[in-house]
């Protein structure tokens, strides 16, 4: 998108000096003779940075800039003199302006100059507009919690997360450990700083010394170049290490002594450096019965455990079925370009089914029926449920609940396809739903 300039000079031939240099940086240029008709040009458009002449008649460059101050404080104003001073430079910037240039100026120092401008406001844009994103995604009232156990999970949470202590949350996969650690980074004061998630099951252990430590170069074979860790890059903010119980005993000594210290020691390195990062951690594992095992270390355990939390699994809180699966069918419902609804027997089959794989389960059946439902209505056959509480239950052709469930969408889709002879924007239509949804469940059914 073309940043937008609005030049405010009372002299014609320097405005359009300044335009004409601008213009050919590609910029797109709004010119006014002062500074009363640029407020009224931005009573009904916008500018990205706005340069000024320092020394007009009637409203002057340091009165516009006051006065822009007070309508629309972010945006950049640069003011452009002949009469350049200490003195007034440092008034102007202290009134608010982002930058000043002296007349005669050299086009390159102007076009530059409203460059780092225009850099600035976009930059503040994107900020504001992430800044509302985790409001409204984060905020208290945005969290489905309507059991009891959900509540106070939560109250724990907000009571928990403005203090530094490391956090240790336990629960069974698909419970929302990330999400209950994301709340803890963005409910505190550290949620200017970065959160950073790492999967400590995915990596080597080696790999994983690398990722979370660092490395200096020539470490080991491929360190072309030094490297800094989560834990550096996480300074500041918050590191949130999922499936802590999976790692070796040889790493826990490490991680032990970073916790203790405040500082890690990078691959190949031989000088510590200190680091300001809030840790929390998650596991579905009974770190109690793994401590019994000789798999965990205690002295660990407690410095992670400072703070417990336990999320129950959803088959405990029945209550968040139904406000869960409403959000989720308003979620892929909207990606799909459908209106859909839960049939009362679907609403049934939903809080009837043991769960076994948590919300993520959940989440899952939904997506899934949005995808298979032929109407406008989701029917209990629509989800794929099968319960595997019940003695006996045989998985049709082997393999997992899991596998079975899928093997069913593939099903669906291929017969789209084969009808709509191989488009996949009429198979789309034939499932009724969009085509990006159809290409997101084809590539995890790897059709």
């Amino acid at each position: 998108m073309t940043a937008r300039i609005l030049i405010v000079e009372d002299e014609p031939r320097m405005a359009e000096l300044m335009a004409g240099a601008l213009r050919r940086s590609g910029y797109e240029c709004q010119v006014r003779g002062d500074g009363r008709e640029a407020l009224a040009w931005l009573e009904t458009n916008q500018a990205d940075v706005v340069v000024s002449d320092w020394k007009m008649p009637g409203m002057d460059g340091v009165e516009l800039l006051r006065e822009i101050r007070r309508r629309s404080p972010a945006l950049p104003v640069i003011l452009v003199t002949a009469y350049a001073s200490v003195p007034s430079a440092v008034a102007a910037m202290r009134d608010g302006a982002f930058d000043y240039v002296t007349k005669p100026f050299d086009n390159e120092d102007l076009r530059a100059t409203v460059r780092r401008a225009v850099d600035a406001q976009r930059l503040e844009r994107e900020n504001r507009y992430l800044r509302q994103e985790v409001a409204s995604r984060y905020a208290p009232e945005a969290i489905i919690s309507e059991s009891p156990r959900s509540r106070e999970l939560l109250d724990l949470v907000r009571r928990v997360a403005p203090s530094k202590a490391t956090v240790l949350i336990q629960g069974e996969s698909g419970t929302g450990k990330e999400l209950v650690a994301r709340l803890l980074h963005f409910w505190s004061d550290r949620v200017g700083g970065p959160f950073l998630a790492v999967n400590c099951k995915a990596f080597a252990e080696g790999v994983l010394e690398s990722e979370l430590f660092g490395h200096e170069k020539g470490a080991f074979t491929g360190a072309v170049a030094a490297r800094a860790g989560c834990f550096e890059r996480a300074s500041g903010g918050t590191l949130f290490l999922d499936e802590i119980g999976d790692v070796s005993g040889e790493f826990q000594a490490k991680l032990l002594r970073v916790l203790q210290e405040g500082e890690v020691l990078r691959v190949g390195g031989s000088e510590p450096r200190r680091v300001d990062v809030r840790v929390v951690t998650a596991t579905n594992r009974v770190l109690r019965e793994e401590i019994a095992a000789g798999r965990f270390r205690e002295d660990l355990f407690f410095r992670l455990s400072v703070i417990p939390i336990a999320i129950a699994p959803l088959r405990e809180r029945p209550e968040d079925i139904l406000p869960l699966a409403s959000h989720f069918l308003r979620r892929y419902g909207a990606e799909a370009c459908r209106r859909l609804t839960l049939d009362p027997e679907a609403e049934q089959a939903l809080c009837g089914h043991r769960w076994p794989g948590n919300v993520r389960e959940l989440e899952n059946a939904i997506e899934r029926a949005v995808v298979l439902a032929r109407g406008e209505t989701i029917l209990p056959e629509d989800l794929l449920l099968e319960d595997a509480s019940v003695p006996g239950a045989a998985v049709p052709d082997g393999g997992s609940m899991q596998d079975a469930l899928d093997r069913a969408a593939a099903d669906r889709i291929r017969a789209a396809l084969e009808v709509a002879r191989g488009q996949r924007a009429e198979a789309a239509r034939i499932l009724g739903i969009d085509r990006t949804t159809l290409y997101r469940m084809m590539k995890r059914l790897g059709l």
